[in-house]
């Protein structure tokens, strides 16, 4: 086996386990909840669910969705607008490890920045509805000239059939989903209705505690990561990775983003494979 991989499965019985309920000072955000039959799909502007790094524009600085700073080049931000924005450090559709691997960094690496784009999908501090901050977002990044700051594009549809063939039509192309907001709300903090995620599978995080070594023609590799929900709940992810992920797994105590379709009557994800490293986690529901 790997000696490195040995190394590995050694330490995640000997190193301590973090824990889940770290303590952050996020932003105040709003939050999605998932889609559900019944809606009054006229009612919302329907966006891509941009597969990227989520940021919050104070006005002067750059941070994740759970407080942490963000270091790109000064010319990235120079000129931007003095209001908060909510929005999306994005490449393009498939390149989250590439933005994360930016953003991750820690330093500004003037070339890798020159890829990124600030895509904002929310004004939190307008105060009037999400329609009319979509107006306003619109003027409000036009007027700058920025190319890399650009607003999130925002749509209607007609109802769930043309909101389903949307969503797939995006799916095809390599998208995530959708995100459906209602034209009449404010930015409210926590969930509700207001915002909603579409997707075709459900996704949550974990934090790793352990490997498992692979077999066959991963021996010498990752066979599985062990994980641990919020609840303290493990269970394995064996699926999902490339033979680079493999040979280099996620560290002990990371925080990883997996997929699933429904759950098992235990309670446990059905079908759970790995997506992704976390940059940070998210952020709790506001009380």
């Amino acid at each position: 086996m790997n000696p490195r991989i040995v190394l590995l499965l050694l330490l995640s019985f000997l190193l301590p386990q973090p824990s889940l309920a770290e303590a952050t000072s996020p932003p105040r955000s709003m939050l999605a909840t998932n889609y559900r039959s019944g809606l009054n799909i006229a009612d919302y502007w329907v966006s891509e669910k941009l597969d990227g790094v989520r940021g919050r524009w104070d006005g002067k600085r750059l941070v994740t969705r759970a407080g942490q700073p963000i270091v790109p080049p000064a010319w990235f931000t120079a000129d931007w607008p003095k209001v908060p924005m909510d929005g999306e450090l994005w490449i393009g559709r498939g390149r989250f490890d590439e933005v994360s691997g930016i953003v991750r960094a820690g330093k500004a690496d003037d070339r890798a920045w020159r890829r990124v784009r600030f895509m904002v999908f929310d004004l939190p501090e307008h105060g009037g509805t999400f329609e009319a901050r979509v107006l306003r977002t619109r003027g409000l990044l036009f007027t700058t000239g920025i190319l890399w700051l650009q607003p999130v594009p925002q749509f209607r549809v007609t109802d769930a059939s043309a909101l389903e063939a949307r969503l797939k039509q995006v799916v095809a192309g390599g998208g995530e989903g959708l995100m459906l907001h209602r034209r009449s709300a404010l930015y409210r903090v926590g969930r509700s209705d207001d915002l909603i995620k579409y997707k075709l599978y459900e996704d949550a995080e974990a934090r790793v505690v352990a490997y498992t070594p692979g077999k066959g023609k991963y021996m010498g590799m990752l066979g599985a990561l062990v994980v641990q929900r919020q609840d303290g709940q493990r269970f394995r992810l064996g699926s999902g990775f490339t033979d680079a992920q493999r040979a280099t797994p996620p560290p002990i105590g990371s925080l990883v983003t997996y997929r699933y379709n429904g759950l098992t009557g235990k309670g446990l994800p059905r079908f759970a494979r790995f997506q992704r490293i976390r940059l940070d986690p998210p952020p709790p529901d506001p009380r």
